[in-house]
């Protein structure tokens, strides 16, 4: 779906869209394993900027759900995430805030994406959205111990029977020292 601003002249958009698993693009880490069920509106927002400038931004209100499979982070175990989320944004032409003096950016300025061209995609809006409600790094429990790095062995499963030893290796040029004194 997308949100043209001459349509968003003549009134506000209502959207329930449901995106199947793979039409959203998520990158290699996640996989979507249900569909995408989102729904909201989309309104047209000027803004007057000085006498004569008036500014049209695309406010998209909604929310979404769908679930993702990923990796664990230390152990590489399938796990999926169930993903929920609420969105508020604004998008502003871009290249609309060009020429304007260096200043501080507000809260709310800082919260404010950009389009190009006559509006925006509902799928980029939904893609960014998904991904920003995922955490950075999935764990499949607290206390995951991991992956051998040595063996490879899933180590929540099983111990391994690697009998390396962990040194500093800040600690290396000390220990040559040591071994040329001692000779």
């Amino acid at each position: 779906m997308f949100f043209e601003i001459k349509d968003l002249e003549l009134h506000p958009i209502e959207f329930a869209e449901k995106f199947e698993p793979g039409a959203i693009d998520l990158g290699s880490d996640y996989r979507q394993i249900s569909p995408v069920e989102t729904s909201g509106r989309a309104d047209l927002v000027e803004e007057h900027h000085g006498k004569h400038k008036i500014i049209k931004d695309i406010r998209i209100q909604g929310r979404l759900t769908t679930s993702l499979e990923s990796e664990c982070a230390r152990c590489l175990e399938p796990l999926t995430q169930d993903v929920m989320r609420e969105f508020d944004l604004l998008y502003r032409p871009l290249g609309a805030d060009a020429g304007r003096d260096e200043i501080s950016v507000t809260d709310a300025e800082a919260e404010i994406s950009y389009y190009e061209g006559e509006g925006i995609l509902l799928d980029d809006v939904v893609r960014e959205q998904i991904l920003l409600a995922v955490p950075l790094k999935l764990t499949c429990r607290d206390d995951c111990k991991g992956l051998c790095p040595h063996c490879g062995k899933n180590l929540n499963q099983e111990k391994c029977s690697c009998a390396v030893t962990w040194e500093e290796p800040r600690w290396a040029a000390l220990k040559e020292i040591r071994g040329k004194l001692a000779h």
